[in-house]
């Protein structure tokens, strides 16, 4: 990536850089992979980022928005999405958010309890209308990642369990203010082991079967998101592997003719184009550690202090005649857990040189705070420097 660093002296840090350019070829490779399937159909993960000029982009892509609150069904539809695109989850679903749903025509509400699919079908019924719904699947399958980011276990707030999926549906198709639509899977975020995805497959096969042969419907399949990216090689590994993780579908997912399969991809689609860009206010030399600490903190970037996540540190002032050094890389919030990096070797820091905390599109911008009566962070878009 690209960093137009004579043209930040002028920006105040922090701020998000996002390269659009990768943006567009990330949309591209994912449009080429659904291309292969006539089925297939993706809905970006708003919660990732939902940045208006990133969302401009996307939806100019024909893609449909994913979206897990009221606020972010009317930011998507704002921004491009068509409504009919627009799938809508989350266990809490007020009924403010389902009115404004239901006024706006969207695709598919994708319902976690049958205590849900009552109220939305109250509400429909009020206004005379019939909501298109998809009924979410907790499969209780352990995906390989952090445990806050889990969605798929048994013990997950998330879904209808296994058990009851059957009797919700009986119910689903027995109330007048709904339409059946489908079935809606997620197994939990930064997922990179195929395995996983493919023991979703099986899971949908057999759920599937099972009321195919009790006479119920089975629907469309939508089989959430989860791909992972490459935190630690931002420039050797700028994409996810897209291909791989399509291909387990298409090689393990049992569809029928005229079934749809959604995918509702967040991360992967925006996570490497974006950077956290900060300034080294000061190097400090303790007793038993070296810190680095820049302007930018956990309310730009709540990751590594939510889930101890990695973006990986990068000097972008430094050339390469400077030796390296080991710091702590920290922010400046009054909290312990303020902390990028931990031991990690830069090239020798200098008060003012820009530090980049790459692949932060995901979960960066979306996630900051006001915390310390901090200003939330401008962005900025190489397009406006290239």
């Amino acid at each position: 990536m690209n960093f137009p660093i004579d043209r930040f002296q002028t920006l105040r840090t922090p701020f998000y850089f996002y390269d659009t350019a990768l943006l567009k070829q990330t949309l591209d490779v994912v449009s080429a992979q659904l291309a292969r399937h006539e089925s297939y159909r993706m809905h970006y993960a708003v919660k990732a980022n939902a940045n208006p000029v990133l969302l401009r982009i996307i939806s100019a892509h024909g893609f449909g928005a994913d979206c897990v609150s009221g606020g972010e069904v009317q930011t998507a539809i704002a921004h491009g999405f068509a409504p009919e695109t627009v799938v809508f989850a989350g266990v809490g679903k007020s009924d403010w958010e389902i009115n404004v749903a239901l006024e706006a025509g969207i695709g598919c509400f994708n319902v976690e309890s049958a205590a849900e699919l009552r109220a939305i079908n109250d509400l429909a019924k009020a206004k005379g209308m019939q909501a298109p719904v998809a009924l979410r699947v907790n499969p209780d399958i352990g995906a390989h990642t952090h445990t806050n980011i889990t969605t798929g276990l048994a013990e997950n707030k998330f879904g209808i369990n296994l058990e009851q999926i059957e009797d919700v549906l009986r119910e689903t198709l027995r109330l007048p203010g709904v339409t059946f639509k489908g079935l809606h899977f997620h197994i939990g975020s930064q997922i990179t082991d195929m395995l996983d995805f493919q023991a979703l497959c099986n899971r949908i096969n057999a759920l599937s079967g099972e009321l195919s042969r009790h006479g119920l419907p089975v629907g469309d399949i939508n089989v959430g998101g989860g791909l992972g990216v490459d935190y630690e090689h931002p420039d050797k590994a700028p994409m996810a592997d897209f291909e791989a993780y399509f291909d387990v579908f298409r090689r393990h997912l049992d569809t029928q003719p005229g079934q749809t399969v959604h995918f509702e991809l967040g991360r992967s689609i925006v996570a490497p184009c974006g950077s956290l860009i900060t300034r080294l206010l000061y190097v400090k030399e303790g007793t038993a550690k070296r810190f680095a600490i820049v302007d930018g903190s956990m309310t730009e970037l709540i990751r590594p202090a939510l889930y101890h996540a990695f973006h990986l540190p990068q000097n972008l002032s430094a050339d390469g005649s400077r030796p390296t050094a080991t710091y702590d890389v920290v922010g400046p919030v009054c909290e312990s857990s303020d902390v990028f990096a931990k031991a990690f070797d830069l090239p020798e820091c200098r008060r003012g040189d820009f530090i980049a905390f790459r692949t932060a599109g995901a979960y960066g911008e979306s996630m900051a705070s006001g915390y310390n009566a901090r200003p939330l962070p401008k962005s900025y878009f190489s397009s406006d420097f290239f």
